[in-house]
Formats: structure tokens, sequence, C-alpha cells
């Protein structure tokens, strides 16, 4: 089939997500075919290099051979079965090895299809979890300005998105927001770690204020990623999880994008108060808090974790609700009222718990976290000509994610990079005019090369 025919076809049945249906009148939808490694491939055969991770899932390349064989060959064994009531080796398997890997106290997981979902039950589980504990009044969550927790109805009540809120604010809870602690928005000579701890005094007037209606804070650690990749200094995270423990307020570490590597730990809340935001060493100092949470040495243990996205490696639908033994144990009665009352048809599916053991096993087999701090490095230093272009503003970087702006007069920035950016076998997709790069970790020095200079090349065209 070639790409007009697949075109057609998809205009005329597929409904695609967020998306404006009729723009695609003149701005042709991409027929993808095939992919390996970091390429894509079009029905008629032109490649496009995925540097946005097809939507920020996929760790180690398209088609990777360790985790296709896992999917082949539990495809032999167990495709699914349902996990109230039963249970399997897969998901006993990735269960176990998060919570060896994870900040230290999430010992137990719950297991959800999609991001949102995951957003969703660490939400319905946080404020049940009050009501278990006698202050049922504990119903409202907080979040961060410019705050993306997913698109559900639980989900866009702590996602601060005008779009969102404009067409469906009649139906969502509508919960307060705190100043964002992204530190383009410092003030001058103010450095990143002061105007973090600036707005950490902002969260703590607001908890003092109205904590006992207030069941959790929700933060996506270290990166928001549809505030336009807004990176921020840890010590906002150690705050955080202070003043939660002093309020008696839950914290959720939203980790769906920025967990499994991505900030150059496994996890973002292991850089939490560290001055250069790198994991603490030696051995860790755990203490427990008053809301059930640890406090590690550097790093911190929130009172939920949530994952997604790249967990499978971008293969499979799978999400998971880490949290603590003492969260955990309110709900352990013999009253099914006092259970959490959640469930999905897919939860722990085998297939997609193999494939995020096979991606353990390649994080661990290959050494991954300390291969990219390598090619992290190699993209900083050769990107110099796109940092100091003079259309380029705030290039920045944390683990594997850059993000700068673009000056430019153009409303429809975003559709013309897009569309420039194929042109060059490469697949952009900013955010308003915020370019990003968020590249499979399989990438090579070659790719990063090619990645740079094609980036460089639409930049100019726009400019």
């Amino acid at each position: 089939m070639h790409n007009a025919d697949l075109l057609a076809r998809s205009r005329s049945a597929v409904w695609h997500p967020c998306t404006q249906m009729k723009r695609h009148e003149t701005l042709p939808l991409v027929p993808i075919r095939r992919g390996e490694g970091v390429w894509l491939y079009d029905c008629d055969g032109k490649r496009y290099l995925d540097s946005v991770s097809s939507w920020w899932v996929n760790l180690f390349g398209h088609s990777n051979p360790r985790i296709n064989a896992a999917i082949t060959d539990q495809l032999g064994k167990l495709e699914h079965v349902m996990l109230a009531g039963f249970t399997h080796e897969p998901v006993v398997q990735l269960s176990e090895s998060l919570r060896e890997l994870a900040p230290a106290g999430l010992g137990h997981c719950f297991y959800g299809s999609d991001g949102a979902s995951a957003t969703e039950i660490a939400l319905k589980m946080s404020a049940h979890y009050w009501r278990n504990s006698g202050k049922p009044h504990k119903t409202h969550f907080l979040s961060l300005q410019n705050s993306y927790h997913g698109e559900t109805l639980g989900a866009l009540s702590v996602t601060d998105v005008a779009l969102f809120k404009d067409a469906y604010g009649a139906l969502i809870l509508q919960n307060a927001t705190v100043p964002s602690p992204d530190s383009r928005n410092a003030a001058e000579g103010e450095d990143a770690q002061s105007f973090a701890l600036r707005c950490a005094a902002q969260l703590e007037t607001h908890l003092r204020q109205h904590h006992a209606n207030i069941a959790a804070l929700i933060v996506e650690p270290l990166v928001q990623g549809a505030a336009g990749m807004a990176m921020y200094h840890p010590a906002y995270l150690r705050r955080a999880r202070e003043l939660c423990d002093q309020y008696r307020v839950h914290l959720i570490a939203d980790e769906i994008a920025v967990g499994m590597g991505r900030t150059g730990t496994m996890f973002a809340c292991e850089q939490a108060g560290n001055q250069l935001g790198l994991p603490a060493s030696g051995e860790a100092a755990v203490a427990l808090s008053p809301s059930g949470g640890k406090l590690e040495r550097g790093g911190i243990t929130p009172d939920f974790l949530l994952l997604s996205k790249g967990i499978t490696g971008g293969y499979l639908p799978l999400s998971i609700v880490m949290t603590t033994d003492m969260v955990y144990q309110a709900f352990y009665a013999d009253e099914v009222a006092r259970g959490f009352l959640h469930s999905h048809s897919y939860t722990g599916n085998p297939l997609a718990c193999r494939a995020a053991l096979a991606t353990l096993d390649i994080f661990a087999s290959d050494n991954v976290l300390h291969s990219n701090r390598g090619k992290a490095a190699y993209l900083n230093r050769i990107a110099a000509p796109l940092r100091e272009h003079p259309k380029v503003k705030n290039f920045r970087n944390t683990g594997m994610i850059w993000a700068f702006e673009v000056d430019t007069p153009h409303a429809d920035f975003a559709r013309r990079c897009f569309s420039l950016a194929l042109g060059h076998e490469l697949l952009l997709r900013p955010m308003g005019n915020t370019v990003y790069f968020m590249p499979p970790y399989v990438i090579s020095t070659n790719e990063i090369d090619f990645l740079v200079e094609q980036t460089l090349k639409t930049i100019e065209r726009l400019c």
C-alpha cells in the first residue's frame, strides 16, 4: 500500500487523538509502515528520525529484537488472564523488580492501562486512604501551574492546560494550583535553586491555609512535559516532601514521562535535594515520614509513584502506581467498602509485563544510564551552533531531554516546523514555539549529529 492509499482510508475512518481533523485537509497525516531503531519508515520508503520517541514512550528503538523475543515467548504461554482473583509470573516478577529499583518504601504495585489511568488511580487511592483513616473531608488536590497529568476527567482536575479547562471545565472538579518552579520564570539574577525554593515557600503558604481539605499534591518531578519541557531545580522536590509530611498531605510523583531514565536517573525523585541534581552516593539514610513516605539522603520517596510510557519500551499499554505499606494497610480489612474499588479489564496484562521485564533487563545488561550520560554530553557539545543561534532561547537539558524556544513571529510555528522537519527526514513535534528532543536511548553519535544538523537547517529555514 502506498502513502496516498493509506492517507485516504485513515482520513475516512480514523478520528485521531487531540487533533483538529480539518487541519489534515492541508497538513497530511504521516503514514508509517515500519520502524527500526530510531527510524520510522513510511509506505513509500521515506525515513524520519523519531526524535520524540513516538510521544515519549520508545526507549530502546522500534522493533527491538530483545523486547520482540520476550513478547513472542510470552505469546506461547499466556496472553491474558484477569488479575482479580488470579495472578501470573510476569506481573509478580515485574512488581518485585520495581520494588528493588524504586525509592525505598514503595513496595506495592497497582496496575492500569495508561498514564491517565495511573493518575486516576492515585487520586482515588489518596482520597480513599484519608476516608479510611477518618478524614473524609480531605478530597481536594493540589498541582503546579501549567501541569499535565492526563485527559480523563479526574486527571483533568489536576491538569492546568487552558485548552482543556475551557472545553471540559464544567465536567471536572476544580482544584487549586501553586506556582511552577519552572526556571525560565526566575527573576533576573536569581538562580534556579533560589527560585525553586521561593516557589516552595508559596506552596507552604497554601498548605498552611488549606491542608485540612487537601488529600495530595501531584507533581511532575524535574520536568513538566506539556508545559514546554519546563525544567526546575530538584530542591523543590525535597522541600515539597518535607511540607507534605508537615501538613499531612500525600505527595504523588507523576513519573509517567520522566521516569525510566529520562532525567538521568532511573526515577527523577532520586535527584531531589542534591544541589547538582545527582543521585546520592553511599548507603541511603532512610526515615519514616509522617504521611508514610520515606526520606532518603539525596532522593525522596513519594507516597505514590506513577509509571507508564517507557515502562514497556513503548510496546504495549501499561501503567503502574507504586505506593507504601502505610497506604496499603489502610485498605486491608474485612469490609469490601474499605478495599480499593478500581479495576481495568487488562490490568497487569502478561504480554505488557513481559515487555516491561525485557525493558528492565536492557537497563541492567547494557548499563544504559551510564551510556546515556555520555550521549547527553556529546549532544550538548555538538549542539553549540544550535544553542548559539540568535533565534534560539533558553536551550536546556535534563538527562535525555532537551528543549529550547524559537523567537518567531509565526503563530503557526509548531505546524510549520513539523512540516519542514519532515522534509529533512526528521520528526519534530514542537509545543507552541518550544522545540524539544526526547530520542530513544539507542540513538548513535552519527544519528545525534543528524538530529542536530537537520534541526538547525529547519530553524534556519523558519527564521
